[in-house]
């Protein structure tokens, strides 16, 4: 069996407005948020194009509860957990390439 990542993302615009997803590649959805190639989505309609928090899992169904955990979070508490890795809310996808990927979570 391969082993396969998966990533909890969210993704953000200049105002602020927050997006969870789940993918298992991440470089490539970020790329398809930043192009504005997914049509008809909540991401291009409002422009969300600045990854501002992920977090790396072994196994997809983890991924995916973690994804359904955040996304029925008040807004306040996924902004706390996005200041808690990048207070400054930079963009986390201009630095690949220049770092490691996180450590996976179980």
């Amino acid at each position: 069996m391969r082993d396969v990542s998966a990533y909890v993302y969210i993704i953000t615009n200049k105002r602020r407005t927050l997006y969870v997803g789940v993918t298992s590649n991440l470089e490539r959805r970020v790329q398809e948020h930043q192009s504005g190639s997914i049509e008809g989505s909540f991401t291009q309609r409002y422009r969300l194009d600045r990854l501002v928090y992920y977090e790396r899992f072994q196994a997809v169904t983890s991924a995916i509860d973690r994804e359904k955990q955040i996304k029925g979070w008040l807004r306040i508490k996924k902004i706390a957990l996005i200041v808690s890795v990048n207070p400054d809310w930079k963009d986390l996808s201009a630095e690949w390439g220049k770092s490691f990927l996180p450590p996976v979570n179980s």
